[in-house]
């Protein structure tokens, strides 16, 4: 059991990450809007907490796979802001040498095996990392960040089932906000959903309230325990809201207003700041917190647009061309 102290400051540990990637997403959004980021941004303010939650738990040497949304899990993990953001601006010194943008950022130095702009993508590859450090002996896990659309695509049923075969250790992370895209997932989503398709196919599955970051933390840490531990593999469904629309670019006008105004109530960083008050912190405090954040994210922004643009010469580096057949000489 952890002491008083303790108990803050990992409250406090999970507060400072999810005002990171909030002030990240903003100032990402507000360099799109300013027309410096090519291409819409897939931003994910109001689902916080499971991302914090979830990474506070994990090695440095353990993997993740993200979606389409993934700077939240990108940030948690331990990438690098400037990286990221080099990356949003198309500069050399992104992550992905600018080539990637926002769909695509992985930073393997710690664990990031990328984004992925395919629904379900993720899926697959977490599995087949899993299995790789399962060959290598490694006591490493793999965690599999995906939405609530993903579980009515092919590679959530082919990953779930390879995954629970073979007792791999990979801990499956369903961020439901209830919106696929721009249809409610009741619309499209046969049957109780996630958790339950997760025991059908024999993987233990538990749910918790995804903007309540405590919670999320608490149950990462007992279930990534398990998956190290040899246990196989395991399910965690959160349940969250999206206070954005799909893209950068959707004002999401088929929305209801009011739903909007009622979750903002209760999305992960007002808790959070309502139970450090609680504690015993000060507003002073927190506000210095999300100052922070804000700075650091700020002077990203500056520096990635003082960058470098990526050199033409290395545009067909990175290709795969495998197999390839090569032009008979003339």
């Amino acid at each position: 059991m952890t002491s008083g102290g303790d108990n803050r400051a990992r409250l406090l540990a999970l507060y400072a990450t999810m005002w990171r990637i909030r002030a990240f997403e903003e100032t990402a959004l507000a360099a799109h809007r300013a027309g410096e980021i090519p291409g819409p941004l897939h931003v994910s303010i109001g689902q916080e907490a499971v991302a914090a939650g979830i990474c506070l738990n994990l090695r440095s040497d353990d993997r993740i796979t993200s979606n389409h949304r993934g700077h939240g899990h990108a940030l948690a993990k331990g990438a690098g802001v400037q990286g990221m953001m080099d990356e949003l601006l198309g500069r050399a010194g992104g992550h992905c040498r600018g080539k990637g943008g926002s769909m695509h950022i992985a930073d393997f130095s710690v664990g990031m095996l990328g984004a992925n702009g395919v629904v379900a993508g993720g899926i697959p590859i977490a599995v087949g990392a899993a299995q790789g450090l399962r060959l290598m002996g490694s006591s490493a896990i793999v965690c599999c960040f995906f939405g609530d659309g993903a579980i009515n695509r092919g590679p959530f049923l082919e990953g779930l089932n390879w995954a629970a075969l073979y007792r791999l250790p990979v801990l499956f992370v369903c961020e439901d906000n209830g919106v696929a895209a721009f249809t409610r997932a009741e619309a499209v989503t046969a049957g109780p959903g996630a958790a339950a398709r997760a025991e059908a196919l024999g993987v233990p599955a538990f749910s918790v309230d995804g903007n309540d970051a405590g919670a999320v933390d608490a149950l990462a840490a007992r279930l990534v325990a398990e998956v190290r531990g040899g246990a196989g593999p395991r399910l965690l469904h959160a349940t969250t809201f999206r206070l954005m629309g799909h893209t950068s670019t959707d004002p999401a006008a088929w929305r209801d207003e009011g739903e909007v105004a009622a979750a903002r109530t209760h999305e992960p960083i007002t808790r959070m700041r309502a139970r450090l008050l609680a504690e015993g912190l000060t507003p002073k405090a927190l506000d210095a917190i999300e100052g922070d954040a804000r700075a650091e994210m700020s002077q990203a922004r500056t520096a990635a647009l003082a960058a470098p643009w990526p050199d033409p010469a290395i545009a067909w580096e990175d290709v795969q061309d495998i197999g390839a057949v090569e032009e008979p000489a003339r």
